[in-house]
């Protein structure tokens, strides 16, 4: 595994995924890729990532469902997320309070601020395990 963590990146849009993919493998992640809510849900158990980027909308599973079952998930609850949202869509403060979603991320969104917020959250909780 490289030294700076595993992500799990969850998009149905195959462009948004290979966008993240090349802006986060150049800064040195690992990274796995996954269609849809349904594959992220059975990757995420296999691959154990530091930290899961979800599309909000996506065939299967959405976005919140599958935080919703991480959070759910002993092993898995501690990973947090980054969920993508279309423009101007919010979720309800009960919703978030069942997950681990940390940051909400409009559609059109700045690749380079995404892996910054990311780096952030990373770096301290790789730091301490």
């Amino acid at each position: 595994m490289n030294a700076r963590g595993r992500v799990l990146l969850a998009d149905d849009e195959v462009h948004v995924l290979r966008v993240l993919d090349l802006k986060f493998r150049t800064a040195g992640y690992d990274c796995v890729l996954v269609h849809d809510g349904l594959e992220a849900w059975d990757r995420v158990h296999r691959v154990r990532p530091h930290l899961v980027i979800s599309d909000y909308q996506m065939p299967g599973l959405n976005g919140l469902d599958l935080a919703e079952r991480m959070f759910q998930d002993k092993e898995l609850r501690h990973v947090p997320i980054i969920l993508l949202t279309g423009r101007g869509m919010s979720l309800r403060p009960r919703d978030l309070a069942l997950t681990n979603i940390v940051h909400l991320v409009s559609k059109p969104f700045s690749p380079k601020s995404l892996l910054a917020m990311a780096q952030d959250m990373l770096a301290g909780s790789l730091c301490g395990g």
